[in-house]
Order: C-alpha cells, then sequence, then structure tokens
C-alpha cells in the first residue's frame, strides 16, 4: 500500500529478501510463526508505530508477494520491493527505491530481529545528530579462540571488540553513495559498507534482547522471551443509545434496514462503542468519552469504526494483540441473527483477524426494563489482549 511520505524526514528499509535456510520450515523464517504471529511481523509494528519514522519499506524475496501480503495485514507500509541475490544488493535495492522519496536519514534493519527495542531507535537517531552513521554495539565478554574447527591455534584479544546489530542508522545520501560505490563486494553488514567509503560510524549500546533468528533453536529461545516478557489482560465494555423512528441502525459497522434509528452524536453504534470502550479498558487508556468527546462538532454523525481503528492502532503501538472479542446486544428488536456473520467479519476486518476471534450475541430482557420497552440497545463487550509486560501493556 502507498502512503504520503515528508521529504527531508526518516524513512526504515527492511531486508527480508533472504532464504533463512538454517533455520529450517517450509517457509523463510522471517514468516515463521513466532508466538503464533509471523516473525517480521514484530519488527514492522516497532518501526511502524515510531513517532521519529515518516515510513517503512521492506524489501523481500521474488517469489515472497503472496505469503510477505497474507503476513502484513492492516499495517500501513510502503509498497515493497523484490531484492537481489545477497544482503548487500537488497539494501543497495532498497535505498535507490527511496531516491524519490527524498528521506534525510535511513534506519536499516534485518527482519530476522524481531525484538526492537523503541529507546534504542531514539538512541541511533540521536546520533545521527553529530555522526552520518550510528549502530547498536554490545562488548565482547567471553574468551575469544581461533582454531581449524577440531583444534584450538590461538587466543585472540578480545579488547576492544563488539558484536553488531541492526537496526543501523545513516545519513541517507552518505550511506546510498557508499553502497552505489561497493556493490558487487561481499561485506557483513551496512556499517562495513559505509566504513570502505570512508564513512565515520558511532556506537551506541545494543541490548542483548534484539536477537536475530538464524536457527531453529533461536527460534526456542524467541518463545521464551515472548513468554517472559508478555501478559494477557482484559477490559470490559458497556454502552446504550435511546431508539427513535428511523431508516436503519448501525450495529458493530453492519446496517440493519428497519424503521428504527439509534440516537448518539455519532453514528450511534452502541456495539462498535462496547467493543471501543472494552479495548481501552485492557490498555488501561481511559474510555470512548475522553479519547472522542461528543462536545467536538468533528465527531457528529462520524462512522464509529473510526473509534475502533484508533483503539487498534494504541493496540499496536504498545505491540498488544487481539485474542478474543465477546460482544453481547441485548435488545427486542431488530433481529440480529440475520446479520451476526456480517457484523463478526466487520469487526475481524477492523481487528486484522480471523472471524473465528471475534464472538457476536444478542439477548433480550424478556421485555423487561428499557430495553424490554424498545426504548433502546445496549451493548457489552469483553476484549481479551496479549501484550507487553510493562506499565501500559
Amino acid at each position: 500500500m502507498g502512503q504520503n511520505v515528508p521529504k527531508g524526514g526518516t524513512i526504515a528499509l527492511v531486508v527480508a529478501a533472504g532464504r533463512g535456510t538454517r533455520a529450517g520450515g517450509d517457509v523463510p523464517k522471517q514468516y515463521q510463526p513466532l508466538g503464533g504471529r509471523p516473525s517480521l511481523l514484530y519488527c514492522l509494528e516497532t518501526l511502524v508505530n515510531h513517532q521519529a519514522i515518516d515510513a517503512v519499506r521492506v524489501v523481500i524475496g521474488p517469489d515472497d508477494s503472496s505469503i510477505y501480503n497474507a503476513s502484513v495485514p492492516n499495517i500501513a507500509l510502503l509498497d515493497p520491493i523484490v531484492g537481489g541475490a545477497e544482503r548487500q544488493e537488497s539494501v543497495r535495492l532498497g535505498l535507490e527505491s527511496l531516491v524519490a522519496l527524498e528521506p534525510r536519514r535511513v534506519i536499516i534493519h534485518d527482519g530476522a530481529r524481531p525484538f526492537i527495542n523503541p529507546g534504542l531507535i531514539d538512541c541511533l537517531l540521536q546520533s545521527l545528530d553529530s555522526f552520518n552513521g550510528a549502530i547498536p554495539t554490545i562488548p565482547v565478554i567471553d574468551t575469544l579462540k581461533r582454531g581449524d574447527g577440531a583444534l584450538c591455534r590461538e587466543t585472540v584479544h578480545r579488547e576492544g571488540l563488539y558484536r553488531a546489530q541492526t537496526p543501523q542508522a545513516f545519513q541517507f545520501q552518505e550511506i546510498l553513495d557508499a553502497h552505489q560505490s561497493c556493490r558487487g563486494q561481499t561485506l557483513t553488514d551496512d556499517a562495513a559498507v559505509a566504513e570502505a567509503h570512508g564513512i565515520t560510524v558511532a556506537m551506541v549500546a545494543g541490548d542483548e534482547d534484539n536477537m536475530k533468528l538464524t536457527e531453529s533453536r533461536d527460534f526456542i529461545r524467541a518463545e521464551k522471551l515472548l513468554r517472559a516478557a508478555f501478559e494477557t489482560r482484559s477490559g470490559q465494555g458497556f454502552d446504550v443509545h435511546r431508539l427513535a423512528p428511523g431508516s436503519g441502525i448501525m450495529l458493530c459497522g453492519v446496517n440493519i434496514p428497519c424503521d428504527l434509528s439509534l440516537i448518539g452524536h455519532s453514528d450511534a453504534d452502541v456495539g462498535l462503542h462496547a467493543v471501543v470502550d472494552a479495548v481501552l479498558g485492557a490498555l488501561a487508556e481511559g474510555d470512548i468519552g475522553s479519547h472522542f468527546p461528543p462536545s467536538e462538532a468533528r465527531w457528529r454523525g462520524a462512522d464509529s469504526s473510526l473509534f475502533v481503528k484508533e483503539a487498534v492502532r494504541l493496540m499496536t503501538t504498545r505491540h498488544a494483540r487481539l485474542l478474543h472479542l465477546d460482544v453481547t446486544l441485548i435488545c427486542e428488536r431488530p433481529k440480529v441473527g440475520p446479520y451476526r456473520e456480517a457484523m463478526r467479519d466487520r469487526l475481524a476486518g477492523l481487528f486484522g483477524v480471523l472471524p473465528q476471534r471475534i464472538s457476536v450475541k444478542a439477548t433480550t430482557t424478556e421485555q423487561l426494563g428499557f430495553t424490554g420497552r424498545g426504548e433502546g440497545i445496549a451493548a457489552q463487550a469483553l476484549a481479551t489482549l496479549h501484550g507487553p509486560v510493562r506499565e501500559s501493556l
């Protein structure tokens, strides 16, 4: 999908064109499941939701369009481009594809590193205020040996040695020139390309959790990190809207033709309003009224799916995902049954999940209370999210 990108901004380039055969499996490692999701998705969400990054482009393999598209639903990415036979060629092609967008800075990341700390991105970009390149590194603490595979031949001094990670950040024009001048060489990372071109590269503190998925055992370690660092939280939502004579009702994003309408400042979709409150509750982010005050004229008659999309944006900012959504509509009229599957599909599309994660039910109050008298419709929702263990999910 395309998007407008401000000139002179910062673009992230994610290299995901490799085959990753050492990891095993039937698909490249960047598309293999990690915590039930394609491993590539984790770094993309971090980059897309970082406030200093204006756009993200992924470099993919020549045969990976279908699996890539299936792996990145509902994420605002630039259209992917096809990479080359080697990583260095893929990066160069990716950089050249960004020329027309005129970025000032670029962040280059390996798609096989799922766990980027947003604070690391901040440190890298801050370093670019003084240098043309910056990379995350971790000091080597183990004793190093040089051998022939069977025998130890010598000890290598570890002083001044570091392990390099991605993302690596550069002034765009400088790293583009460097890659074009080093075409055909085999250099192991973008910092090596920069160094060969005479670019001074700063080092910032790396992150041990910023691991690279290379072999099948790395996925086992990554799953352990996910289990230790993630939690499940639930939130509930409840909403009520009055009924009046009209020409149709919006419920859970579906228009139900009838001689009634719901009264409210927006389109009064009581189902979606309960859903938004449930998600905000799980995120500990207040309620729908605090994000979309009915006192503001811009929300008059608004499509309530806009509110859901904002709740989804908050979820992805916190790397949370929807595990299950249970919605109950309470009314005498209209009949919900004929529209239940359409509602599930609509909610699934808004959250980017399969309909099997969505439940929509309807009940009555046996003609008791305001719903029983046909004066209004009530809705309650329970949203279960899975996300990082931290102060606000």
